[in-house]
């Protein structure tokens, strides 16, 4: 028999730095047990931002997903800057096509594609978006 779920919560925590709030109190778990098995699976992620998928069941035990840090995030991190455009004319960075290849990687198993070249793409649009180019 399998257990009744209450709730799904999909949410953005640092790695190996999660800790007890009102942010995991929607997610109807044991914040304490969680934030411990969340922490020790992420330890080497620190200082990126990890989404996750918290399945909740009806006894308090929890399933999670962990995903591949955001895009935005990585694409960031690779132009060695703190924030993108608010204009996405304004160029305010650079980043290289292997790296652009290296994020598309990445974050291939999250996305809606298996192919490489739709997910440069869809990094690329992401690039743009911030006001960062890519040096060809």
């Amino acid at each position: 028999m399998s257990k009744k779920i209450v709730k799904v919560v999909k949410m953005e925590l640092p790695g190996g730095e999660a800790h007890p709030g009102p942010k995991l109190a929607s997610a109807g778990v044991v914040m304490n047990k969680f934030c411990t098995d969340f922490n020790a699976k992420t330890g080497d992620r620190r200082g990126e931002t990890v989404p996750v998928i918290i399945t909740a069941y009806e006894d308090k035990s929890y399933d999670f997903v962990i995903k591949t840090s955001p895009v935005a995030e990585r694409i960031l991190k690779a132009a060695g800057i703190k924030k993108g455009s608010s204009n996405a004319k304004t160029i305010v960075g650079h980043i290289s096509e292997a790296q652009l290849e290296e994020i598309a990687k990445y974050k291939l198993p999250d996305f809606n594609t298996e192919d490489i070249e739709a997910a440069k793409k869809i990094v690329e649009g992401t690039c743009k978006q911030m006001g960062i180019a890519i040096d060809r």
